[in-house]
């Protein structure tokens, strides 16, 4: 090879490996930027993206940075959903849901996935899927194969034999049996085992009855005391954190004596359960704005009539009992269950929150620095700030004045990619 043409291409691929190591630049103009952490509202803001990370707020914008400008919108964080099953939707509650596979539940998460992404949650926890489908559908996220938020999944919830996590719509001669089914101390230590074997970040239980179940009572204790503190016990251990679900009051204190670190639900909540919960530092994560869809919609979407009556007698006591949580204190995250209402309608539930007596800027912490802190990501999602992932999102108004102003996300940015921009055209 003659010497100047291998200069030349020494030259070439030394310039393209440097572009490929210079990650993309991106400045975000933003008229209005909340501060989730203080609650101010900052005007005029400069945020400097660089790769899938914020590298400044406020600081000089380098030179060839593309810019986004958003002069009139509010800027905040991606907002988290920590309670979600985005393998299911509300038609296969019931016997629906025995004629949908395990590969067909992957790919309508692919589709709740995007749903949930461009309403503005670019985080989520998935509690509870069959056969692990949310583990596959977290790791297509994560190759780019379909878009979607950042997730931590459980795999299948943890339940006793004929319990809210059991499969309990088939007749005997079936022997049929919930993923996640485990009774006594050996089988749900081999259960969560099983389960972080196969993928999953954390771990999600049944301590009490449910709603969508047949032959079950919300109020009613499931797993035993040893058994849940084996579980949070190996749990822990093994790197994960544990979500219970759990309506009765009974279990509620159970769950958060043995060390779980959220309470899903939470419908029956008593004093003495919220008196638990602060003692031991437990988060409650309501899931309420299911409520008014599911009774609107109960026959549309054939709706069991066991689920209608339970549904019926529990949503009123629950508003008044999470209610007085709330005022109480209680560390609140912000969950939807979605999948018992439909995807992308997660913003609705802040709405309630503030309905029952938060503040907007309480509300927008329970999706934002409360569910990072739950989930143990602080130190990458849940504000704005420098080292932190690029997920950020923009809405019309002040939410701080009208929280459903969060329900109409027009930009959506995560790590460092947008998904949506309605404000491009203007």
């Amino acid at each position: 090879m003659r010497p100047r043409l291998a200069v030349g291409l020494l030259i070439i691929v030394a310039v393209t490996a440097v572009a490929q190591q210079v990650p993309n630049r991106i400045v975000i103009r933003a008229g209005h930027l909340l501060e989730v952490k203080t609650g101010k509202m900052l005007e005029n803001q400069t945020i400097v993206v660089e790769g899938e990370r914020i590298v400044s707020i406020g600081g000089a914008v380098p030179a060839g940075a593309k810019a986004i400008d958003l002069p009139n919108a509010t800027v905040l964080p991606g907002m988290i959903d920590v309670h979600t099953h985005l393998t299911m939707d509300p038609e296969d509650l019931g016997l629906r849901g025995l004629t949908i596979s395990v590969p067909r539940q992957a790919l309508k998460g692919a589709k709740n996935a995007r749903a949930t992404l461009l309403a503005g949650f670019t985080t989520v926890r998935n509690v509870h899927a069959e056969g692990y489908s949310d583990v596959a559908l977290r790791d297509a996220i994560n190759a780019g194969d379909v878009p979607g938020p950042r997730m931590l999944v459980s795999g299948p919830a943890l339940g006793i034999t004929g319990g809210h996590c059991d499969n309990n719509l088939l007749p005997a001669n079936y022997h049929a049996s919930g993923d996640g089914v485990a009774d006594g101390v050996a089988a749900v230590q081999r259960k969560v085992r099983e389960n972080i074997k196969y993928g999953a970040d954390l771990i999600k239980i049944c301590a009490t009855g449910g709603v969508m179940s047949r032959g079950d009572d919300p109020q009613h204790s499931q797993y035993t005391m040893e058994e849940l503190k084996a579980i949070v016990a190996d749990a822990h251990r093994l790197g994960r954190r544990v979500a219970a679900h759990a309506h009765g009051a009974e279990g509620i204190r159970w769950a958060s004596d043995a060390g779980v670190d959220s309470i899903e639900h939470g419908s029956y909540i008593d004093e003495a359960g919220i008196a638990t919960l602060k003692k031991n530092g437990t988060y409650l994560v309501p899931t309420l704005a299911l409520e008014d869809w599911l009774i609107e919609n109960m026959e549309r979407i054939h709706l069991p009539e066991y689920s209608q009556q339970k549904a019926r007698a529990i949503f009123p006591i629950a508003q008044k009992n999470l209610a007085r949580a709330f005022a109480s204190g209680v560390k609140i995250a912000m969950g939807t269950d979605a999948a018992v209402f439909p995807h992308g309608l997660n913003a609705r539930e802040l709405a309630v929150y503030v309905k029952l007596g938060m503040t907007p800027m309480d509300a927008m912490r329970t999706t934002t620095v409360n569910a990072a802190d739950l989930l143990g990501w602080s130190d990458r999602v849940g504000s704005l700030e420098p080292g932190k992932y690029a997920d950020i999102v923009a809405v019309d108004g002040d939410p701080l004045v009208d929280i459903t102003a969060l329900q109409r996300v027009k930009f959506v940015m995560k790590g460092g990619i947008v998904y949506k921009n309605e404000y491009s055209d203007k």
